[in-house]
């Protein structure tokens, strides 16, 4: 018996509470106690019947939202290739066009050129203005022909204006070589 806890139980022994309770004391308790259960689940409170369709709106509300943000095109994205897949082709031959023909310039350029690469940087830059315009009246015309055309004509136009300035250019530095060849013959 030098277990501490047997010598506390031994001295509080006296304090205990060992009467027996009224007959039927634990009968009306569980009565009571199974009272208090029916009243709680017959009542469920007012937040929980207000939560449960509130959820289910709220979760229908972010389905639509989601299914009408992903649906929607972006005006920056609508151009040729979100009309038809005949029109991306088109759209990406002529950007893979222009792109080709912007490395040659750049490759192409020197001192005795610059004027005319600027000159021509500030046209494309011009068109390139023009045809975020024309996406715009794409979407608003919804696919007028017209304006199909238009931006068409506008990679044309790009196109035809790079390859004027390498003529341009390659004239330069042929006239440039023929001055030297002169200069150097005199």
């Amino acid at each position: 018996m030098n277990d501490p806890l047997d010598k506390l139980f031994e001295n509080l022994n006296t304090s205990f509470d060992v009467e027996v309770p009224n007959e039927g004391h634990q009968k009306r308790f569980l009565d009571k106690l199974n009272n208090q259960n029916k009243e709680v689940l017959k009542k469920p409170s007012k937040l929980r019947t207000l939560w449960k369709p509130l959820m289910g709106i709220a979760a229908t509300a972010a389905i639509i939202l989601t299914v009408l943000l992903v649906n929607k095109p972006s005006e920056s994205s609508y151009d040729l290739a979100a009309v038809s897949p005949e029109l991306a082709k088109t759209e990406s031959f002529f950007t893979v066009s222009i792109e080709s023909e912007m490395k040659k310039l750049e490759n192409v350029t020197d001192h005795d050129t610059q004027a005319l690469v600027k000159d021509a940087m500030i046209q494309m830059s011009k068109l390139e203005m023009e045809y975020e315009k024309l996406k715009s009246d794409l979407r608003k015309s919804g696919d007028d022909k017209r304006v199909i055309y238009a931006m068409i004509s506008n990679f044309q136009n790009r196109i035809n204006i790079l390859e004027s300035t390498l003529k341009q250019i390659e004239l330069v530095k042929q006239l440039k070589n023929n001055n030297n060849e002169s200069n150097q013959t005199i």
